[in-house]
């Protein structure tokens, strides 16, 4: 008898980069390392969704449906490349009305998009009935996911065998229509025990014929030996990544997972001479970029904190921009009683995001002081039913900081009736920006709010972090400033002020002169009004010379993903106005002066 095949989904070019660069990385600079995974004979890719969204709007400055054509074309037309949803949250934070989600899958479709894994972070397949539907209806292959992690230590209710198959048998009541079922285990903590009996358990539930897939990571250190499991549980496929983007907080790599099959039952079918070529490549088109070292590493405190290797990394990548790294380690300690009184909601993405956001909050503000309002809003109800009930006391707390009652109506349902969500607000954005009003336009203006429109206008600024090479390698002075040579590709770029001009394009670089400090002699008692996190200004709410009252909002600042409006402590008149849409403002600086 010969050996089983094992089924390779690489995902070096989606869930790699997430991993391990917060997925902050240019196209055209990965595009030769995918290439040559083809030509090395894998066939399976993971390449679009997830953070591979929004990311390249919100950081490399490119339009994400342009990128999946590139991949596309880079590939060819037999090649599967699946991206990843987040049921009725497709590729964002928030969650979405029908006519958003069903558009999700029609560009999806067009941009080149073979299968989508398809997953609810609360396990609630009230999330998945639609979503599903709307990709099979739009022509794609549609994975329904399971999602896992284990519990923080000494905690019970949720997230073993029993849990995992009644979320099982409520996708097969719904009558969800599917491809094939994945498990996803985003923060890698699952005990590999459970990883085995859960998928044999599957196994004999689906039968022989259907296709059942394992994703993991390395984060907690049990990743390969949970794939291992996996496959004597009866899994067909497992995920699987390259250098630089494998291990540590991502994937297992191909050439560890094919080492560790020696002498087994279990094949991958692949030239593994071709993958280390492969790995080669891929390194050396890498090689410029910042490679954070918690990205490296294996992190114990993971199983206690269930942190995923996308979140870990991005958000990582958020604090050291925002001069905030010194409180990563409290902010992981504060995600156990985060994640216990939240109710079990699995930690991957957007969960895992709320459940960071409001541990940091926790320990920039005090415990409980200031709710996010993605983890108030889930705890409310507002994205499905957690798997356990969150603690009372956190809801009331939640209740009243958000000014929301708890609910159980569908979230579909909730969405299609608010007018900020749907394609109609999406449009409204696009058109009093003066923005081409087209489907792909609509759904970055949907998935992105004011950040794609900012993206959409020009206004985008770069957030990738590369190892800066010397003065003498990089530059070369011009007549019109400089000529900066970036991966080869030459770029004329002269600075003026707040303005950089480059190839020709003029951009906002956010670099504020010193403020003048006028306000007190010139306004006697003026009140200055201060950031209190660093972040991004996304709205300036007022101008010289409004009068304004107690309490009304100012501006909005995003940090950690979180958008946290500025409001005024006095009423008065606006005396200075000393910040810009798209400025980065470090905690304490003036933003507006009333008087």
């Amino acid at each position: 008898m010969g050996k089983k095949l094992i089924k390779v989904m690489d995902t070096s070019f989606r869930d790699g980069f997430q991993s391990v660069y917060g997925a902050r990385v240019f196209v055209d600079d990965f595009i030769p390392a995918l290439q040559s995974a083809v030509n090395a004979g894998l066939k399976h890719f993971e390449v679009a969704g997830g953070a591979r969204f929004q990311s390249p709007i919100f950081y490399c400055n490119e339009n994400a449906f342009e990128t999946m054509d590139k991949i596309r074309a880079a590939v060819g037309p037999d090649i599967n490349l699946q991206s990843l949803a987040r049921g009725v949250n497709v590729v964002g934070l928030d969650s979405q009305p029908r006519d958003i989600i069903n558009l999700h899958a029609k560009m999806f479709k067009k941009h080149g998009v073979t299968t989508v894994r398809n997953f609810d972070a609360l396990n609630d397949v009230n999330n998945l009935i639609y979503s599903g539907q709307c990709i099979r209806d739009n022509g794609l292959k549609h994975e329904v996911t399971i999602t896992m992690m284990e519990l923080p230590i000494g905690c019970e209710g949720a997230h073993d065998v029993a849990f995992y198959e009644k979320v099982l048998r409520n996708i097969l009541d719904a009558g969800i229509p599917f491809d094939s079922l994945a498990f996803k285990d985003a923060s890698g903590t699952s005990n590999p025990r459970k990883v085995y009996e859960t998928i044999k358990r599957t196994r004999e539930i689906l039968g022989a014929d259907a296709h059942i897939r394992f994703h993991s990571h390395e984060t907690a250190g049990t990743g390969l030996a949970a794939y291992l499991a996996a496959l004597d549980g009866g899994a067909d496929g497992i995920d699987l990544s390259m250098k630089p983007v494998s291990g540590g907080t991502a994937q297992p790599d191909i050439v560890s997972m094919w080492h560790a099959l020696k002498g087994t039952d279990y094949d991958l079918g692949v030239d593994i001479e071709k993958i280390l070529e492969t790995e080669e490549v891929f390194k050396e088109c890498m090689k410029d970029y910042f490679l954070p070292p918690e990205a490296l590493a294996v992190n114990p405190m993971i199983i206690q904190s269930p942190l995923p290797g996308g979140a870990l990394t991005a958000n990582t990548q958020m604090l050291r921009d925002n001069n905030l790294m010194d409180k990563y380690p409290e902010v992981v300690a504060a995600m156990k009683e985060v994640v216990e009184k939240g109710g079990f909601g699995t930690s991957v993405t957007p969960v895992s995001q709320f459940y960071f956001q409001q541990a940091f909050n926790n320990v920039m503000f005090g415990k409980w002081k200031k709710i996010a309002e993605g983890y108030g809003k889930m705890v409310l109800g507002y994205f499905g039913k957690t798997p356990c009930e969150p603690d009372a006391e956190i809801v009331k707390i939640a209740s009243e900081q958000l000014n929301l009652q708890p609910t159980t109506e569908m979230v579909v349902d909730i969405n299609d009736r608010d007018p900020e969500k749907g394609i109609k607000a999406a449009t409204k954005r696009l058109e009093d920006a003066g923005l081409p009003v087209n489907d792909e336009n609509i759904f970055i203006s949907a998935a992105c709010k004011e950040k794609g429109i900012l993206f959409l206008e020009g206004k985008a600024t770069i957030g990738v972090r590369k190892n800066a090479p010397s003065a003498k390698e990089n530059k070369e002075e011009s007549s019109n400033g400089y000529t900066v040579t970036v991966n080869g590709k030459k770029y004329a770029v002269a600075i003026e002020g707040n303005k950089a001009t480059v190839n020709g394009k003029l951009y906002d670089i956010n670099v504020k002169a010193g403020i003048e400090a006028h306000h007190a002699s010139e306004s006697g008692d003026a009140t200055p009004i201060k950031a209190a996190l660093p972040g991004t200004v996304l709205k300036v709410l007022v101008g010289v010379g409004d009068t304004i009252q107690e309490g009304d909002v100012i501006a909005v600042v995003e940090a950690m993903k979180m958008e946290t409006e500025i409001k005024s402590p006095i009423s008065g008149t606006v005396k200075s106005v000393d910040i810009e849409v798209g400025n980065q403002v470090k905690t304490g600086q003036e933003l507006v002066t009333i008087g």
